[in-house]
């Protein structure tokens, strides 16, 4: 399985990277009833930060931003969204092999992406600590950027023959 596939099913709602029943049904090679089953059988397993119900807003969101087709593929049901530790939970309510090897590569891409976000906000943080330590260069870049982006076109002595 192609991280970045996995990676295109990750989504970011109420503050959390999910994913939804659908693609993971659809990742293990089963249908979204069938997991959903498994989920409600073993419900115990699955507390709110495992797992939630989205919301009729949160679906519109979804279905307007081209995550899912339309409400008619839902098939009347609200999707289920599972958090990191909730596809880890997926692996024991789920036991197959298939199960296993793509929760493997899904928590692999959860920690690249938690990896990246670290990175990130350790580069931000290193490019802040520069811009406190050398203040008066970083006024002049930023009074340099600008000045180039106000030149206007009238202001420049024109170029060619002149009548």
């Amino acid at each position: 399985m192609q991280p970045e596939t996995i990676k295109s099913k990750i989504f970011e709602i109420r503050g959390q990277k999910v994913m939804l029943d659908f693609d993971l049904a659809n990742l293990y090679q089963t249908e979204t009833r069938t997991l959903k089953q498994a989920v409600r059988r073993n419900v115990n397993r699955f507390p709110n930060d495992f797992m939630f119900v989205l919301s009729q807003n949160e679906i519109n969101d979804l279905v307007s931003q081209n995550v899912i087709p339309s409400k008619s593929n839902l098939g009347g049901a609200a999707p289920f969204a599972f958090t990191e530790q909730g596809v880890v939970m997926l692996s024991s309510v789920l036991n197959s092999e298939k199960a296993i090897e793509i929760n493997i590569a899904i928590i692999r891409t959860f920690i690249a992406i938690r990896q990246f976000a670290l990175n990130y906000n350790e580069l931000q943080a290193r490019i802040e600590k520069l811009e406190q330590q050398f203040p008066d260069i970083y006024k002049a870049l930023n009074y340099l950027v600008d000045k180039d982006r106000s030149v206007e076109k009238t202001d420049r002595t024109k170029i060619g023959f002149k009548q």
